[in-house]
């Protein structure tokens, strides 16, 4: 009886120290085994094909040059490549249209990625992974408006917003920030614009990649005063395959890993947030 006990402890034990294996290659961010290079039916054997647009802007890929690792989404490539065994010199980029990313058909790319939301229509034509991101709201205004510089919710409150009608970011000033005084609803962003360049309101909100863009391009000295605390809601963005590709299991196993190991959030916040001049509004 006594072997039996010593028997009966041993394989408990050892059942108790596979299952804390096992959570603690969960919690790592492994993948399965059979999701590495030498197994994965890329474009080329042992080459990982990575597609992105042209040009690829910032912050999502800095100096148009994704091959250097720089910017959010050069940096989410390789950490899934990593994830998946290749090393940075394993990795080919390729580049093409938003357009033609999206239709159905063969692919020059094992993945692409260049804020590719997840859509029900889109998923009808192609494949997407695991989401690797999704989008905040931020307020955005100009150098030398009533809220430039501001660093809180609270210094929000007296704050003249807009957005568009029936959009997240007009729920996100509701429901976030809670103004004194009452959001201006427009009928698009291009309204919205507008009025804050012809400072009718202090700041509108947007999604972030948005909020980017209009900043770099439509509004002079424009600014992002910083993103609000995500409420879940929002575009989320996932690499491209084409459709019923052999990897895509692999490669959301690759981006669920790199979001469950912290890889992720770091990226996230040394490129979308730190490097952008984008804090989060606490």
């Amino acid at each position: 009886m006594k072997i039996a006990t010593r028997i009966t402890a041993g394989l408990s034990a050892a059942a108790l120290a596979l299952a804390l294996t096992s959570c603690a290659t969960k919690s790592t961010g492994a993948i399965s085994s059979d999701c590495t290079k030498s197994g994965l039916a890329t474009l080329t054997k042992g080459t990982l094909t990575i597609a992105t647009g042209s040009p690829a802007y910032s912050p999502w890929a800095i100096d148009d040059k994704p091959e250097t690792g720089k910017g959010f989404e050069p940096a989410v490539a390789y950490a899934v490549a990593d994830k998946l065994g290749f090393a940075q010199s394993d990795v080919k980029w390729v580049r093409t249209t938003f357009d033609g990313a999206v239709t159905p058909g063969a692919k020059t790319f094992d993945f692409n990625l260049q804020q590719f939301s997840i859509t029900a229509a889109r998923k009808k034509a192609v494949d997407f992974s695991s989401p690797y991101y999704t989008a905040p709201q931020a307020v955005v205004s100009y150098k030398g408006s009533p809220i430039d510089g501001k660093t809180s919710i609270a210094d929000l409150a007296s704050a003249k917003l807009g957005a568009a009608v029936g959009t997240t970011s007009l729920n996100a000033i509701n429901d976030v920030v809670k103004p004194t005084t009452q959001a201006q609803v427009f009928n698009d962003n291009a309204a919205a614009v507008t009025a804050l360049k012809n400072h009718q309101i202090d700041g509108v909100v947007v999604d972030l990649p948005t909020a980017f863009y209009l900043t770099a391009v439509e509004i002079p000295n424009g600014l992002i005063v910083g993103q609000l605390p995500s409420t879940g809601e929002g575009d989320q963005f996932g690499l491209l395959l084409a459709k019923n590709s052999p990897i895509t299991k692999c490669v959301s196993q690759a981006v669920d890993a790199i979001t469950k190991d912290g890889t992720l959030a770091k990226i996230t916040d040394t490129w979308l947030t730190s490097a952008a001049g984008a804090a989060v509004l606490k």
